[in-house]
C-alpha cells in the first residue's frame, strides 16, 4: 500500500527536497506546493526545486516564492519525491547534477512514465497528480487549510482544461468540490491558469496560426527561435496553441513546433479520442498521456518537422477506422 511506504519513509526522513517536472504546468506547481504544505506541517526540512523559469500566473500559489531553480549538487538529503515528471529526465540539470541521491519516491499519473524511483504510484487513471495527493493526504489523515486546497484544486483544474478532458469523473467532481468547501477559490484559480494570459503568448498564436497548416487530418505549426525571440516569448511550450489546433473538427491531431535557443525543437502533441499520441511521443524519447503529450528532438527545425509530419500522418491512418481520417 503506497500509504503506509509513503508514510514510512517521510517518517525516517528529515531533510528532503521535491522536483516536479521542466516546463512546469498547474499540476506540476500544485502538487509541489502542495507537498510542501504537507510536509512543512510535519516538521520536515524541505527543499522544492524545478529548472525552469515559474510563469508568472502561478504567483498565487502558497510557497511558490520558496521554489527555488538550483540546487548544491554536493548538498545530502535524507529522501527525494518526484512529482508529476514521466521519467528522471524531466527533474533537469539539478537533479542530474546530484552527487548524493537518495531513494526517490514517484508520484506521477502519466501512462509512459518509466518507473524510475525507489517506490513507484503511478496512476494513469487519474486525471492529475494532485487528484492521487488527495487520495495520499485524506488517507493520511492531514488537514486540508484553504491553501493546501488551492494547490490541490490548480493541478485538478489545469490538467482537466476546466474539466473538460476524457478522464474527468464524478470522483474527480467530487473531489473539487471538496476541495472548493475547505476554501479554494475555483473562480480565482480559472482565472489565473486558463483565461490570463501575456502578451507574448496572443503574439505566438499569431504567428503560429499565420504559418498553420492541414493535411490529411494533421494540423500543425512550426515557429522557430529568432520568431519567438522577436515577440519575447520565453516560455517553452506553446501556451494553449497545440489545444487550440487540436480542436479544430478537421484535425485528428495538432502538433507544435517550438525551435529553442539551443536548437533544440519542443514538441507538443493533442489529439481527441479514438486517438492517441502517447506511443509516438515515448518513441522519440518523450511521454505524456493518450490525448496530450510531448517530446524534445534535435534541429534543424526543418528537419524535425519534415519528419513529425510524415509519422503523425501515419499514425492518424492506422488510427482512423478506415485508414483514412475523414
Amino acid at each position: 500500500m503506497i500509504t503506509t511506504k509513503f508514510q514510512q519513509a517521510i517518517e525516517q526522513a528529515e531533510k528532503i527536497i521535491m522536483f516536479t517536472h521542466v516546463g512546469p504546468d498547474g499540476d506540476a506547481l500544485g502538487a509541489i506546493t502542495a507537498m510542501g504544505q504537507m510536509l512543512t506541517a510535519r516538521s520536515k526540512q524541505i527543499t522544492m526545486v524545478v529548472d525552469s523559469p515559474i510563469p508568472p500566473r502561478f504567483a498565487y500559489l502558497p510557497l511558490i516564492e520558496d521554489v527555488q531553480s538550483k540546487v548544491d549538487p554536493w548538498a545530502k538529503f535524507d529522501l527525494i519525491i518526484a512529482l508529476d515528471c514521466g521519467d528522471e529526465r524531466r527533474m533537469g540539470k539539478p537533479f542530474a547534477q546530484l552527487k548524493h541521491k537518495p531513494d526517490v519516491i514517484n508520484i506521477d499519473h502519466h501512462v509512459t512514465n518509466t518507473h524510475f524511483g525507489t517506490i513507484n504510484w503511478v496512476n494513469s487513471q487519474a486525471t492529475s497528480t494532485t487528484e492521487m495527493l488527495y487520495d495520499l493526504f485524506m488517507a493520511l489523515d492531514v488537514d486540508f487549510s484553504p491553501e493546501l486546497a488551492t494547490s490541490l484544486l490548480t493541478g485538478l483544474v489545469t490538467d482537466t482544461l476546466g474539466f473538460r478532458t476524457p478522464n474527468v469523473t464524478a470522483n474527480t467532481l467530487k473531489i473539487s468540490g471538496e476541495l472548493i468547501d475547505a476554501g479554494a477559490a475555483l473562480s480565482t484559480i480559472t482565472m489565473q491558469t486558463l483565461n490570463l494570459k501575456p502578451l507574448s503568448t496572443a503574439r505566438l498564436w499569431q504567428v503560429g496560426l499565420n504559418r498553420m497548416k492541414l493535411e490529411d487530418g494533421l494540423m500543425w505549426t512550426a515557429i522557430s527561435h529568432e520568431e519567438r525571440a522577436r515577440i519575447g516569448h520565453k516560455s517553452d511550450s506553446s501556451s494553449g496553441l497545440v489545444n487550440f489546433l487540436a480542436d479544430v473538427d478537421r484535425a485528428a491531431i495538432g502538433v507544435v513546433l517550438l525551435e529553442m535557443e539551443d536548437g533544440a525543437i519542443r514538441v507538443g502533441f493533442r489529439c481527441r479520442p479514438p486517438f492517441d499520441v502517447s506511443a509516438l511521443a515515448t518513441e522519440l524519447g518523450g511521454g505524456g498521456h493518450p490525448q496530450a503529450a510531448g517530446c524534445t528532438l534535435e534541429g534543424p527545425l526543418a528537419k524535425a518537422e519534415a519528419m513529425l509530419v510524415d509519422r503523425c500522418k501515419e499514425l492518424i491512418a492506422q488510427q482512423s477506422p478506415n485508414g483514412r481520417f475523414q
